[in-house]
């Protein structure tokens, strides 16, 4: 089969999905292809990561147009249900993760899925390779097996019981048959969920909403208590917006609009470093002064989408003071030597622990994540889009240079990204550099303060200890602080993808 004289670069969770995107080309697939086929295999080799039924954002910029955002993230269910049935079906469980948190799992948990809708249109705004060939490496893995990565065993053992342990179907599949979840280099393999993706294959994402696949999904949440019905599936939409420009140096910069959350808040970090060195001192000013402008007009914001625009028309009155001038989410990162680019992030949250019988398919439950549900359980209105940190994003140079970047790693997303982009753009460190340096993350305490979590380095524990701030070091290398994927094409036609220690990431060129 000859390869085509266009090259690509996918930067994506496991060397499985990055292999799919490089596969979905050498059969005529755009850079668009590689994207959607490497997130589908991811859908599969993640567990409990990442899911088929979450939602996703699918960033792209086209060789010769402006660049765009499709939004697949979740939205409130619920259509037609009586108002008493709203605030049940979750369970309240304590996770031993990240420090420790209390999530709501459940049927009650589960927003509406959007990330095949957002993807199958990608697919038809941008694809060249047949919707079946995009989808088929996920549905052959799915059925043959795969080796749990390092990223997706942790997980599982740290949350598996009691996560994954209290519906049959998901316990069958995740927990094994010592009692013990699956643990990095198990087998797993899912025939039922290879049957799910061929028929998504098949009959593109109507199977999931309009389809016998969806009716499935939606039938069983209902006889569990949850609030997703067939009427929402069939009133689901992907929504194409302009993506948000920033100027930075030479670079035009477009990430996720709002009414996303990560988008507006990685913009505002980025105009707020445009002429700083970015240090460990401007890191910290400019994340505590967005994240406490996050916290007080974006988290419990009525319309999302009005105060994202309002907190970037608000920046020139940011003043920086004190000191001088996130997890189950996956990406991927994909650009050709003729220039398209395109990034997606997609999310599960932290896992309904939900399998719908007899499809293999393992659901979302970002209803329960509290961070994206600041106002409360089950408190918007049904068909309302979700709050995300999600901010898949897609740059050009001046030279004509592209690249695509984002990161996994819930609210710890935009501070990773600013960290790496900031440290190619403004610093000039090569791209694998700027991802490899150690990081912090501002996390906000009641009224002013702040603590500073940070991967151990000279330069962040002197400025914590000059500043007088608090700070908790990590181990190098930390998930905590995201995994950031990132594919560049440089201004003679050159490409490269870039990966992330802290996650159990791979790249390929084709």
């Amino acid at each position: 089969m000859p390869v085509p004289s266009r090259r690509t670069a996918v930067a994506a969770p496991n060397a499985l999905a990055a292999q799919a995107g490089i596969d979905v080309v050498r059969l005529g697939g755009s850079a668009v292809d590689a994207a959607l086929a490497a997130m589908s295999v991811t859908f599969v080799t993640e567990p409990g990561i990442v899911s088929a039924l979450g939602g996703a954002y699918v960033a792209v910029w086209p060789v010769g147009g402006g660049p765009v955002v499709i939004d697949g993230n979740v939205e409130m269910p619920g259509r037609g249900l009586p108002r008493e049935r709203f605030g049940q079906g979750v369970r309240e469980l304590w996770l031993d993760y990240a420090g420790g948190m209390t999530v709501h799992a459940g049927a009650g948990s589960v927003a509406t899925p959007g990330a095949f809708a957002a993807m199958d249109l990608a697919h038809h705004r941008y694809g060249h390779a047949p919707w079946s060939e995009v989808v088929a490496p996920a549905a052959d893995v799915a059925r043959h097996g795969f080796r749990v990565g390092a990223t997706a065993g942790s997980y599982l053992q740290q949350v598996g019981d009691p996560l994954f342990s209290f519906d049959t179907g998901t316990r069958a599949q995740l927990i094994g048959d010592d009692g013990r979840p699956l643990s990095p280099g198990d087998t797993l393999a899912d025939d039922r969920l290879a049957d799910s993706l061929e028929q998504i294959a098949h009959e593109g994402a109507r199977a999931l909403y309009e389809g016998e696949l969806g009716r499935r999904v939606a039938d069983h949440l209902q006889h569990e208590g949850g609030l997703l019905t067939r009427a929402d599936l069939e009133a689901y939409e992907p929504v194409v917006r302009p993506a948000t420009l920033t100027r930075l140096r030479d670079w035009q910069v477009a990430t996720n609009p709002p009414p996303s959350i990560g988008g507006p808040v990685l913009a505002a970090m980025l105009r707020l470093l445009e002429g700083e060195v970015p240090s460990a001192a401007a890191m910290i000013a400019v994340q505590r002064t967005v994240l406490g402008h996050r916290r007080d007009r974006l988290d419990t914001a009525p319309d999302l989408e009005t105060a994202g625009t309002e907190l970037l028309a608000s920046l020139d009155a940011l003043v920086l003071d004190a000191v001088p001038r996130s997890q189950h989410t996956a990406h991927v990162s994909v650009v050709d030597s003729d220039g398209l680019a395109c990034a997606i992030t997609a999310s599960s949250g932290y896992s309904s622990g939900v399998t719908a019988p007899g499809t293999g398919l393992l659901l979302n439950n970002c209803l329960g994540e509290p961070e994206l549900n600041q106002r409360g359980l089950h408190a918007l209105p049904p068909g309302t889009r979700l709050a995300s940190n999600m901010a898949p994003t897609t740059a050009r140079h001046d030279d004509g240079s592209v690249l695509a970047i984002g990161s996994p790693g819930a609210d710890r997303i935009t501070t990773a990204l600013a960290q790496v982009i900031s440290r190619y753009v403004i610093e000039g460190s090569r791209l694998q550099d700027a991802i490899d340096q150690p990081r912090l993350h501002v996390r906000l305490r009641s009224g002013d303060g702040i603590h500073v979590e940070h991967e151990p380095a000279p330069d962040i524990s002197r400025t914590l200890a000059s500043l007088g701030l608090a700070g908790t070091e990590h181990q190098a290398n930390a998930m905590y602080f995201g995994g950031v994927g990132a594919a560049h094409r440089s201004s003679t036609g050159d490409v490269s993808a870039a990966a992330d220690p802290r996650r159990a990431a791979a790249t390929a060129l084709g």
